[in-house]
């Protein structure tokens, strides 16, 4: 038996410890998700604990057989669905309320800044462009391509079949093209990144 299995049925009789084990392993996978998903870091951190938190008054519910990261980014990512659903959050903007562009703080340890910014940019505008998916087609194309899951996976932690999971990540990808084919109409300065797709 491996080593995560025993933190699981650990956890599963009652041990904190062997809980906290687990956050610990999939606390970065599943904030990074609900960061993708909802577009703001405060929101990413309150539905990352809520998901833990549904995640260990669910864990007698967990079928050993099947992989805990895809039942735990699968609490994760129905939170957030729900969530922007009904809330109807805010799309993320790259401007502040003047509709003047956020600065953005390069990273200092980084060997050459000026990549760092690039790099950043690049990474706030995939963000704002995901929010244009619906919420179910975002956590589609976030599963795919962040976190590499099949699309067997993506239909187990979405409850869709797999034949829905292959049109959305179809129409998604189609849709994510366009807005980039948008954006970089409207910017001239914007490159096409490598493969002509946003998703990759």
């Amino acid at each position: 038996m491996d080593e995560e299995k025993t933190w699981i049925l650990q956890a599963q009789q009652g041990s904190d410890e062997a809980f906290t084990t687990l956050v610990e392993t999939y606390q970065k996978p599943v904030y990074n998700l609900c960061y993708r998903m909802l577009g703001e870091s405060d929101w990413a951190e309150d539905a990352a604990q809520e998901s833990f938190l549904r995640a260990y008054q669910n864990l007698h519910r967990y079928d050993v057989k099947r992989s805990f990261a895809t039942w735990l980014l699968s609490i994760a990512a129905h939170y957030c669905i729900d969530r922007l659903r009904r809330k109807k959050l805010p799309t993320f903007s790259l401007h502040d309320d003047e509709g003047t562009p956020r600065e953005y703080i390069p990273d200092l340890s980084a060997v050459n800044p000026e990549k760092a910014v690039i790099r950043s940019e690049q990474r706030e505008d995939i963000q704002d462009l995901l929010q244009g998916l619906s919420e179910t087609d975002r956590a589609a194309i976030i599963l795919r391509y962040w976190y590499d899951a099949s699309e067997v996976e993506i239909s187990e932690t979405l409850s869709l079949t797999v034949s829905a999971v292959k049109s959305r990540l179809h129409r998604a990808r189609q849709k994510l093209g366009d807005l980039w084919q948008d954006e970089t109409d409207k910017s001239p300065h914007v490159e096409r990144m490598p493969y002509g797709s946003p998703a990759f």
